[in-house]
This record gives structure tokens, sequence and C-alpha cells, in this order.
């Protein structure tokens, strides 16, 4: 079982910055692909970002590509999503996920296996 933390949400004014943080426990995350996703009310849970076990290799969605930069700190157990140049249609609750099956790092919500619980990011104009 993996358990896992997310904090740094909060309201911003268009074109500030955030920094989200994603601690874990359970188990050691340098094992998993993480991925960030988020959701905004009425619609579907989203692809944000995702980096690989090692770190070497992330996919970002094209809304937030060049504004979002995925990361995880190995020898602290958290993966990070900083957030710059916000805008308002970032408004969203936003959750980390854990990929346990050891495959390549995926886009997609159904590959992951072990979610928080999400933290709220409101951008406003």
């Amino acid at each position: 079982q993996v358990q896992l933390v997310e904090s740094g949400g909060g309201l911003v004014q268009a074109g500030g910055s955030l920094r989200l943080s994603c601690a874990a426990s359970g188990r050691t995350l340098s094992w998993f692909n993480m991925g960030w996703f988020r959701q905004a009310p009425g619609k579907e849970r989203e692809f944000v970002a995702a980096i690989s076990r090692s770190g070497g290799t992330t996919y970002y969605a094209d809304s937030v590509k060049g504004r979002f930069t995925i990361s995880r700190e190995q020898r602290k157990n958290t993966a990070y999503l900083q957030m710059n140049s916000l805008k308002p249609e970032d408004t969203a609750v936003y959750y980390c996920a854990v990929d346990k099956s050891l495959g390549v790092v995926g886009r997609i919500v159904n590959q992951y296996d072990y979610w928080g619980q999400g933290t709220q990011v409101t951008v406003s104009s």
C-alpha cells in the first residue's frame, strides 16, 4: 500500500505560481511512475503531468506545457508540481497518483492505482 498526501494548494491571482507537493508513505516512490491529475467541477479528471521512476522521462498535457514542471525527490519520497503563469482555467482539485505496474509512464487515469485526497487550486482573474 502507498499513502499519498498532497499539499500546497490555495488561492492565487492569474499569472501567479504555486508548488504542489505529494508526500508518500508505505512504499518508496522510486519504484513507481507518478502522475498529477486535476478535476474541475462538472468535468472529468484529466491528466496534467507524469514522471518516470528514474525521473528521466516527463510528459505534460498540452494545456500546461511550458508552465508546469513535474519533479521528484527520491530521498524525501516526495513529488512536486511547480505551476507558473497560472490561469483561471487551471482552477481544479489536483491529485497525485502512483502507478504500481512497473510499466512505462502513462497519461491515463485508469493506469494509476493509488491516489491522494487532492488539494484545491483556485486561480482568480
